[in-house]
């Protein structure tokens, strides 16, 4: 397994912005479509794949499987899986990733067995596995645990059932939504995730050839038994909205105006009342999105002019992905907010990073912040301890006074693709350099 090298961003920041930018395809739909595209022994075609770090170290685990992968361009990718192996997942490549647990449904389809080593990913709070496991048993899967490894197998196949799931889990949706189209009967997956990835993965299954309703809606019906990729499937995968929410936070931040070119916009009424209750105003123009310079960048007081709140919650509502990147908007918007993280403990403690250049924010507890502002920041030596949080850090180093490094980029770099080339053709000062404290 190559290991990638270190590198830091040197960022000075205080510029203004322009141009056009487009949000690369949607992470969180690329994982669990490139997984399941295991099901299939024929060849699948998939564009608009990001090529970012996460991606790479999944295709790994699909040739460490037996299937064969290409890109075929920047964003494209051909996987053919004619043969798989029901070999044990490789561990460093599995800690890299929480996305090889969606390894599990696929595999088990074709090959009755996976072994699986604990997946990783960010570290932002607990991240159950119950669900996952609690569904596929339901769908017929055995569950042991067997030197470290869980040990999943399943006998003459997944069938159909009427599954409720303990909690909406995207990826455990996921799984269970790979192990239905492979199911002999009909299966009802109730209490479903409904994000734009999980659609999006629920179309691609539908191309191979599986008989799904209920997309966009928390109950999903799946007629299972049917024959999947009989013949060569090309899909699209749709634009990621959390890097929409990105850019949003990004022009308002800076005071520039910025065009988000095919940025999806049915699935951004959530992120665009967020943005809206913090003073942000976005224009639409067909498929794009305009954020222009001039903003109020005044948070709305609530009726009574009570102290107003944002909150994530499970899809349609506010993304829980997008939360870090309206916490460091917000830090420059006038008035005060309290921002509200549900989903996990540990997502809202690089705030510690932000108050020490300069953000008005009390941490009041793993959930909550309370955040005042407009704040003036300065620059500052910032390590990146997540995806969204590092990309949160460098927003917030590109309005503040000064130079900025930040460390541990293959964090941001997991989930955004050649984010520095993109940003400097927008104006942006950043460098990407070697890691300067090796």
């Amino acid at each position: 397994m190559r290991e990638m090298p270190a590198v830091q961003y040197v960022v000075e920041g205080g510029r203004k912005l322009s141009g056009t930018i487009r949000p690369s395809g949607n992470k969180n739909a690329a994982l669990p479509i490139v997984a399941a595209a295991l099901i299939s022994e024929n060849p699948v075609h998939l564009d608009n794949v990001p090529h970012i770090r996460d991606i790479e170290t999944l295709i790994e685990l699909l040739q460490s499987v037996g299937a064969v992968v290409e890109w075929t361009g920047q964003n494209s990718l051909k996987i053919e899986a004619k043969t798989l192996v029901a070999s044990d997942l490789d561990a460093n490549l599995c800690a890299k990733i929480r996305a090889s647990i969606l390894l599990a449904a696929p595999l088990l389809a074709r090959c009755g067995e996976v072994r699986l080593p604990p997946p990783g990913g960010d570290v932002i709070g607990r991240r159950r596995l119950d669900t996952h496991f609690l569904a596929l048993e339901q769908l017929g899967a055995k569950l042991d645990h067997e030197g470290g490894l869980l040990k999943v197998t399943v006998k003459g196949g997944f069938k159909g059932a009427d599954v409720f799931l303990d909690e909406p889990s995207v990826t455990a949706t996921e799984n269970a939504l790979v192990a239905a189209v492979a199911a002999k009967g009909r299966t009802i997956l109730r209490n479903a995730a409904s994000e734009p990835h999980v659609q999006d993965l629920g179309v691609f299954l539908q191309a191979l050839g599986g008989q799904i309703e209920g997309l966009g809606t928390n109950k999903i019906t799946i007629e299972g038994g049917r024959s999947l990729g009989k013949n060569e499937v090309s899909h699209t995968i749709g634009p990621g909205h959390i890097e929409v929410g990105s850019f949003i936070g990004l022009a308002a931040v800076t005071k520039s105006e910025l065009r988000i070119q095919d940025a999806g916009i049915e699935h951004l009424r959530s992120t665009r009342m967020g943005f809206e209750r913090l003073g942000i105003i976005c224009e639409v123009e067909g498929d794009d999105l305009i954020v222009p310079a001039k903003q109020t960048l005044k948070i709305q007081s609530d009726l009574g002019d009570h102290v107003p709140k944002l909150e994530d919650q499970p899809w349609p509502a506010f993304p829980a992905d997008t939360m870090s990147i309206a916490i460091v908007t917000a830090t420059q918007c006038e008035g005060m907010i309290m921002m509200h993280e549900k989903m996990f403990e540990s997502r809202l403690f690089f705030v510690d990073k932000l108050i020490g250049m300069g953000a008005k924010i009390v941490l009041c507890d793993p959930h909550r912040a309370i955040v005042a502002g407009p704040s003036k920041l300065r620059g500052a030596t910032l390590d990146s301890p997540d995806i969204r949080a590092g990309m949160a850090l460098l927003i917030a180093a590109l309005c503040a006074e000064g130079r900025s490094i930040i460390n541990n980029v293959g964090q941001i770099e997991r989930g955004y693709e050649r984010i520095d080339d993109r940003l400097r053709a927008l104006g942006a000062n950043v460098e990407r350099v070697a890691d300067r404290r090796k």
